[in-house]
């Protein structure tokens, strides 16, 4: 990829803007990071990827490659501009290294570089280099390979070490232990990012290598936005294809958006801020639904349907939609980005869907009629679940109906202090109602398997018995009517058998929490209890495995002769001692919480 030699020359030092001194972060990494968990270790990733892509966005990069190394270090590389080495008049250093140790420091803080950037509020590359045990920058640029290497964000020499036709930048770092609770990669949440970033971003070519496993995925993806949407949408059945694909600039911001219809009951709206997810949506989302609706009621009326009003949510059953915008100076709220605060955002994207959704209805009436129909079908079942609903809510009113009867309260009325264990079958239930500590874990067993809320809408699902028992339990409501205050219970942990029907389970009620109670999910109140598969014993010594590979170690530690293994096919087949050993004691069990990125996954 080529641009004039006067735009290449023009990102020299004198480009980059410093803002403030890099203190204090790996004092206080959660105020740059959010976290230190493995959120915090992946944004990482991310932060640099970010920078690579700003070089792609510019018109200079369309190469990105991502390695995981054996010894536990990511670097990414790209074949950008190269981060500028010359001196920095005001630092009296080369510039790489003021970005590499400054705060609020590199070219997206200028127009003159950048037209739009991502980036963690520009304190990026200066976050992962302070949160690293060591991090080496190579530079192709000007003719030779520069390098730079950092232990903990204190700099060494910039040295030149060879010469190269080629330009770009690679930055390999380390996490620090001393400051995440897990330096282990996830090769699956990079690849993720990876894939989104490849359709975001159609004409650049993404690799993704593991050296520890040996995977190596390509992803470039030619139709862009459209193709995510395929993408998403796969395994379902479409209302029309492809999908409807609307891209124009207003003012500076360049709204880009891809839609398409399935005949399932959900939507399924992911949003993009200069490549960034805006995972809380944001003015861009507020101004997309704003402008679906406004188009679907107003084409209603041209088809002389005067008399038929529908609502948003209506007109967003079984949608899937990706948007993304461009905007030279995007303000995010929160320190992790992940909602688009920029309120003239939101009438630049409503005034051009309704402009282009509306002449694409025009031009193609078959599927407008296919779309509005399902639609005007979704407005007579809300109908339905709102009567549906206020027979719920008001059963579950302070002075109404009690709680469901299978379910063993626990004393506590601290909903901080309080669990809830939701089991498979009465067996189970039993074995966990006696093993339990009544004060504050209360148990809730259900019969079978719940109904898949994917495939039904609101108004069966709040008539089927095992939903209607959980939503009275938890006391928090539903869809619009949660309420995460009433919320009775501080954890809500699934523990189901560690089979298939155990699985399935798992993933109904997570499917359930996901669609209707996603504050759930998102406050972190939602776990996975992990009961063990195997009981070893020898003799008097009792020991529980909970993988293959734990059942392996304990036979080997305690020798082979005169050992007896059990595996459990259920949670039954566990005393109630048993039971609050290995799977509902505190100060033992093992349990996963659930959180959002996980649920997107799945979905």
């Amino acid at each position: 990829m080529t641009k004039e030699n006067a735009s290449m020359d023009s990102y020299t030092a004198d480009k980059i803007q410093v803002l403030e001194g890099l203190e204090g972060i790996r004092k206080r990494p959660s105020m740059y990071i959010g976290s230190t968990d493995y959120h915090g270790l992946h944004h990482l990733v991310y932060e640099v990827m970010d920078n690579s892509i700003d070089e792609a966005l510019a018109g200079y990069c369309d190469y990105i490659r991502i390695t995981i190394h054996r010894d536990g270090s990511v670097s990414i590389e790209d074949n950008g501009r190269g981060i500028p080495v010359d001196i920095h008049k005001r630092f009296g250093k080369p510039a790489l290294e003021v970005i590499m140790t400054t705060l609020h420091s590199g070219g997206k803080f200028s127009g003159d570089v950048y037209k739009v950037s991502g980036g963690l509020h520009g304190v990026g590359v200066a976050v992962v280099n302070a949160l690293s045990e060591w991090l080496e920058v190579e530079v192709r640029r000007d003719g030779k390979i520069y390098r730079q290497r950092y232990e903990r964000g204190r700099p060494g020499p910039l040295e030149i070490v060879g010469e190269t036709s080629q330009r770009g930048t690679k930055v390999r770092f380390k996490p620090d232990p001393l400051i995440f609770e897990s330096v282990e990669f996830n090769r699956e949440m990079i690849s993720k990012r990876t894939r989104e970033l490849a359709f975001l971003n159609s004409n650049v070519t993404f690799e993704l290598l593991d050296e520890r496993n040996g995977s190596h995925e390509i992803f470039r993806y030619e139709g862009g936005l459209p193709s995510f949407v395929e993408h998403l949408n796969r395994g379902k059945r479409v209302l029309h294809s492809p999908p409807i694909h609307l891209k124009k600039g207003k003012n500076g911001v360049v709204v880009e958006v891809a839609l398409q219809y399935n005949d399932g009951y959900n939507e399924n709206i992911y949003t993009y801020a200069n490549n960034i997810s805006t995972i809380e949506g944001g003015t861009h989302l507020v101004g997309f639904k704003s402008a679906l609706t406004k188009v679907a009621n107003e084409y209603l009326k041209k088809v002389g349907k005067e008399n038929v009003r529908l609502s948003g949510e209506d007109v967003r059953e079984g949608l899937t939609a990706v948007i993304s915008v461009m905007l030279p100076d995007p303000q995010f709220e929160g320190q992790t980005k992940t909602k688009l605060g920029n309120s003239e955002v939101k009438g630049i994207v409503e005034s051009i869907v309704s402009e282009e959704l509306g002449y694409y209805f025009e031009e193609n009436p078959k599927v407008a009629e296919e779309i509005l129909t399902k639609a005007e079908i979704a407005s007579r079942a809300r109908e339905a679940a709102r009567k549906a609903r206020e027979l719920t809510r008001k059963k579950n009113s302070l002075d109404g109906a009690p709680l469901p009867g299978k379910l063993a309260d626990c004393t506590e009325k601290n909903p901080s202090r309080a669990e809830l264990y939701i089991v498979e079958g009465d067996s189970a239930g039993g074995s966990a109602k006696q093993g339990r500590d009544r004060q504050f874990q209360a148990v809730l067993p259900l019969r079978g398997k719940i109904l898949n809320v994917e495939k039904a809408r609101l108004e069966k699902i709040l008539k089927n018995s095992e939903i209607q028992s959980l939503i009275t339990a938890l006391g928090c409501g539903i869809g619009e009517d949660f309420d995460i205050e009433k919320l009775r219970y501080g954890k809500v942990i699934i523990m189901t058998d560690a089979d298939v029907d155990g699985s399935h389970i798992r993933t109904l009620l997570l499917t359930f929490f996901y669609r209707y109670m996603r504050p759930l999910i998102e406050a972190g109140c939602v776990y996975i209890a992990q009961p063990p598969l195997f009981r070893v014993k020898k003799g008097k010594i009792e020991r529980y495995a909970f993988s293959e590979e734990e059942l392996d170690r304990l036979v080997g530690e305690l020798g082979e002769s005169g050992i007896s293994v059990q595996r459990y096919k259920g949670l039954g087949e566990m005393n109630p001692e048993q039971l609050w050993e290995t799977t509902m004691n505190p100060r033992k069990r093992v349990m996963y919480r659930v959180t959002v990125e996980d649920a997107a996954i799945a979905d």
